[in-house]
C-alpha cells in the first residue's frame, strides 16, 4: 500500500506537467497562426510612382528651373514622385519634373532600376540648388527638368524640354577631353571600376531606358555624358 501511494503521488505531477505542455503548445500555435509573418530581412516596399500636374504650389518651388521664355509650357510638364533604392540599401521617395509626354517612360524605367536595386544618392528638384546644374551635380543629385542652355552654347538643353534625366552625376560624370564635371567625378573616369551607382554599357540602367527608346550619353563620341539619358538620344 505504501508503494502504491508513492506511485500515485509521482504520477499526478507528471500528468499536470503534460497537460500544461499541451495547453502551451496549442496557445503558441494559435498565436503564430493569428500573427502576421515578419518581413524578411532586407525586404523593401513595392515600387510606387505618382504623376501629377504642376499645381501652383509646385510651380512656386520651381522658381529657379522655370521662367518666362522657356521652350516648354508648364501645362506640358508633370511632377513625378517615385520610389528609389538608396546607397543605404533603403527605399526612398524622390521627385522629378519631366515632360508629360515622357512621364510614363520615366516611371517605368526607374521602376526597373528599383527592382534591380541600383542605388541612387538623392533625387530632388534642381531648384534645391537654385537651378544650378553645377551645384546639383556636385551634390550627386539625380534630376530632370531645368530650363537652361547647353554649357558654352546658345542651344536649349534637352533638360529644358523635360525629356532628359541625369543619374548619380558623381559616379557618372560628364567628360570632354581633360574636363570632368562634377570635379568629384574624376575618381570615376575609369569606367572599368566595379562601384555602386556607376552606369556601364548594357547594364540594368542602360537597358531600363533603352526599353523606353531612350539614348545614353555614355556612348557619345566627342564627349561622354555618363549620367545623361534622353528620349531623343541628344
Amino acid at each position: 500500500m505504501s508503494g502504491a501511494r508513492r506511485t500515485s503521488r509521482a504520477v499526478k505531477p507528471l500528468s499536470a506537467v503534460l497537460s500544461l505542455l499541451v495547453a502551451s503548445t496549442a496557445a503558441l500555435a494559435s498565436i503564430a497562426q493569428a500573427a502576421p509573418a515578419a518581413p524578411a530581412r532586407g525586404e523593401l516596399p513595392a515600387y510606387t510612382s505618382k504623376v501629377s500636374r504642376i499645381d501652383n504650389a509646385t510651380l512656386a518651388r520651381m522658381r529657379y528651373s522655370h521662367r518666362a521664355g522657356c521652350p516648354v509650357k508648364v501645362k506640358d510638364l508633370r511632377l513625378v514622385r517615385l520610389t528609389y533604392y538608396g546607397f543605404d540599401a533603403k527605399a526612398h521617395t524622390g521627385e522629378l519634373v519631366v515632360a508629360a509626354a515622357v512621364a510614363g517612360d520615366v516611371t517605368a524605367a526607374f521602376g526597373r532600376l528599383y527592382e534591380a536595386r541600383f542605388p541612387i544618392a538623392r533625387m530632388v528638384l534642381v531648384d534645391n540648388y537654385k537651378g544650378s546644374d553645377a551645384r546639383s551635380m556636385a551634390a550627386n543629385n539625380t534630376s530632370a527638368y531645368n530650363c537652361r542652355k547647353v554649357a558654352g552654347t546658345s542651344r536649349w538643353s534637352e533638360h529644358s524640354y523635360g525629356r532628359a534625366v541625369d543619374i548619380n552625376p558623381v559616379q557618372n560624370p560628364y567628360v570632354q577631353g581633360r574636363s570632368v564635371a562634377p570635379a568629384a567625378g574624376r575618381a570615376y573616369v575609369d569606367r572599368s571600376q566595379d562601384v555602386p551607382g556607376l552606369i556601364r554599357a548594357k547594364d540594368a540602367v542602360v537597358k531600363a531606358f533603352a526599353v523606353e527608346g531612350w539614348g545614353w550619353g555614355g556612348i557619345w563620341r566627342a564627349s561622354k555624358d555618363y549620367q545623361h539619358f534622353s528620349s531623343t538620344g541628344r
